[in-house]
């Protein structure tokens, strides 16, 4: 009876020993699991914290980057690319002719695995908006030389392209500007020393006309050296409390010569108001916006000033009644040399940067300056200036008292 009752109970330990053992690997199992899970959660976390920093890496980058696969589809575009091209939505997994439509970058896509080095070239897109890019471009490869992807980095040169062409203009409008006044010059002295200068009568109208142009060129390179000062910064300002209404009448009395000569009422419509500025370059405003109106204007016509305020800033406007502004032009005529006229500016004598230099000085002061304007109706030019703060408050329309120059 001994030996089969220790049979049994070997067999009931056996049975409970690998339940117990089953039920510790299914533990051991568990925790492994868990283990494992846990290290897969971390690795994950950890690619995705690699690939946020890696995208907000990218995308404080200034210039435009994209990462192509090996078929030339975006896997990666930074927010400047984004912006660069004017992109609002998602362009992974496109090409770049599905993207864009650029052949250009598609064909530099094609000569990067050719040449097997960095490739660059300019590019010019014309939308949304004309840009000039500089791309550099560079295939990738693993270390058996197989290409598993592109990468492309624009750089904008915009900026330095329309700085530039802007070089180039002014070099050329100067040139020319010069150019006019110094042959008269030339040719008259040269008519003179070849004989004129015996006849009284022609050698004095052969001289009035040289002092004209070099007078002529004294003003051109005076204003020159003025935007020149003024965009560089080294002239400041000397800003004190101006009262409008004086420097008006001041203004206006000046060109009173002018006016009678063309039959124009001067207008002071300027209500008594007090801005922060400097004396001397505000002056300058008003005048080459008061000769404006009166160069420009028609012939018995009326040249008003007046302003109104809001409380923090004054807007001055300086009203004609001429043939007025074309529409294209009224963006372009603070630029340096810009003419709507060019002949008839020339026969007025103006140097053609007048009105780039009443922009400069505004800005200087905070301001800005614009025109409004309607064939055939005239034109104003309207300007803003801080109003001092010990200023009088300006009164209403109505209350205005308008001061007519009576010739």
């Amino acid at each position: 009876m001994l030996w089969p009752t220790l049979t049994a109970l070997v067999v009931v330990a056996a049975i409970l020993l690998q339940v117990w053992w089953s039920g510790k690997v299914r533990q051991l199992n568990a925790e492994a699991e868990r283990a494992l899970k846990k290290v897969r959660d971390e690795q994950a976390q950890l690619s995705l914290q690699q690939q946020r920093q890696q995208e907000a890496l990218f995308d404080s980058m200034a210039e435009g980057l994209l990462l192509l696969d090996e078929a030339g589809r975006v896997e990666l575009a930074n927010r400047a690319f984004h912006s660069l091209f004017g992109v609002t939505t998602d362009i992974r997994s496109r090409t770049i002719i599905e993207a864009l439509r650029l052949h250009e970058l598609s064909e530099l896509l094609d000569d990067l695995g050719k040449q097997k080095q960095v490739v660059g070239r300019e590019l010019k897109v014309s939308r949304p908006i004309e840009l000039w890019l500089q791309v550099n471009g560079s295939a990738l490869f693993d270390g058996a030389g197989h290409r598993y992807g592109s990468v492309l980095v624009f750089h904008d040169l915009t900026r330095l392209k329309q700085l530039e062409r802007t070089r180039q203009e002014f070099v050329a409008n100067v040139s020319h500007e010069l150019r006019t006044p110094l042959s008269l010059i030339k040719g008259y002295v040269e008519t003179l020393l070849e004989g004129a200068k015996n006849d009284p009568d022609v050698a004095t109208k052969f001289l009035q006309t040289i002092d004209r142009n070099a007078e002529r060129l004294r003003l051109l390179i005076e204003d020159l050296l003025t935007i020149s000062e003024m965009e560089s910064g080294r002239i400041k300002l000397d800003l004190k409390p101006v009262s409008l209404r004086g420097l008006t009448h001041k203004v206006l009395t000046d060109f009173k010569a002018p006016a009678i000569a063309k039959n124009i009422q001067l207008v002071d419509s300027m209500p008594d108001v007090t801005v922060s500025a400097d004396l001397a370059r505000l002056e300058q405003v008003f005048c080459n916006l008061v000769d404006n109106s009166i160069k420009y204007g028609r012939n018995e016509g009326t040249v008003t000033i007046s302003a109104r305020s809001n409380g923090t800033q004054v807007e001055v406007a300086i009203q004609d009644d001429g043939p007025g502004i074309p529409p294209e032009s009224l963006e372009r005529v603070f630029e340096r040399f810009y003419r709507v006229d060019k002949a008839r500016s020339r026969e007025q004598g103006g140097t053609g940067v007048g009105l780039s230099i009443v922009k400069h000085i505004v800005q200087s002061h905070g301001g800005r300056a614009w025109a409004k304007s309607e064939l055939g109706h005239g034109a104003t030019f309207y300007f803003t200036l801080p109003q001092s703060p010990n200023s009088i408050r300006v009164a209403d329309a109505t209350e205005n008292i308008a001061l007519t120059l009576q010739h």
